[in-house]
């Protein structure tokens, strides 16, 4: 990989560590341990194969849900972040290409007369879903008849699509199936709405960092580095990005 300059150095990490933001709500990717409290996961494990590389210290910025995570960059408050790479939010990021993929379906209720991914867009149809998550921007943009229902975060998401009996709930298909657990009878539909792809973000105007990330990614997945931390935590129902 290119060798860090004092230019690209400063570009990558202004005040000399790499602070990274994370979304906590999107569990396959980073959690904190029950114990220690010490994040963890994919992008915790790339972000500090990334800081190794460029000599410097990792500092780790959480928030509770993706929307808030790309809010924040207006307010420089990461030096780069891991989140979905979606069009609505590149008016202040630029983003790699994705380094995997995370599939998005519907949840139904029991009894539901739902069965395909087509079905959920017609008139009446209400759909709970994540505010500003990456699939909550990209069902804005496609769905023509349904009506979207949006709630706080992803727990407050299945909380309101049970106690208002909404139609479907929208969200990442490993999380969905964790959720029919908790409510007997309900199903999973298959297939997909989209594929939500994760990247590292910079902020606008970064281009020696940006074009720093970017090599890294590729890297990453053409080593096998991003197969191989996704292996070691044991996540399913991601894949890495083409």
């Amino acid at each position: 990989m290119t060798q860090l300059s004092a230019e690209l150095r400063s570009d990558l990490a202004p005040a000399g560590k790499l602070r990274v933001g994370l979304n906590f709500s999107n569990f396959l990717l980073a959690a904190k341990d029950p114990v220690s409290g010490v994040p963890c996961g994919i992008a915790v494990d790339l972000a500090l194969e990334l800081g190794r590389r460029a000599g410097m210290p990792v500092e780790f910025i959480g928030f509770d849900s993706g929307g808030k995570l790309a809010d924040a960059a207006k307010a420089g408050a990461w030096d780069i972040a891991f989140l979905g790479a979606e069009p609505a939010r590149s008016g202040d990021i630029d983003f790699t290409p994705a380094y995997l993929e995370i599939e998005a379906s519907y949840l139904v209720p029991p009894g539901s007369a739902l069965r395909t991914i087509a079905e959920v867009d017609r008139e009446g149809v209400r759909i709970c879903v994540s505010s500003k998550s990456a699939y909550d921007l990209f069902l804005s943009r496609t769905i023509k008849r349904a009506r979207l229902v949006r709630a706080a975060s992803i727990d407050a998401s299945f909380e309101r699509f049970v106690a208002d009996k909404l139609d479907a709930l929208a969200g990442l298909k490993p999380r969905l199936a964790a959720d029919a657990e908790k409510l007997p009878g309900s199903r999973l539909l298959e297939g997909r709405f989209t594929a939500i792809q994760q990247a590292i973000g910079v902020s606008k105007g970064r281009l020696a960092a940006g074009a720093y990330l970017r090599e890294f990614v590729e890297d990453a997945k053409a080593s096998g580095l991003v197969a191989r931390v996704i292996e070691q935590n044991g996540v399913k129902g991601v894949a890495v990005a083409a």
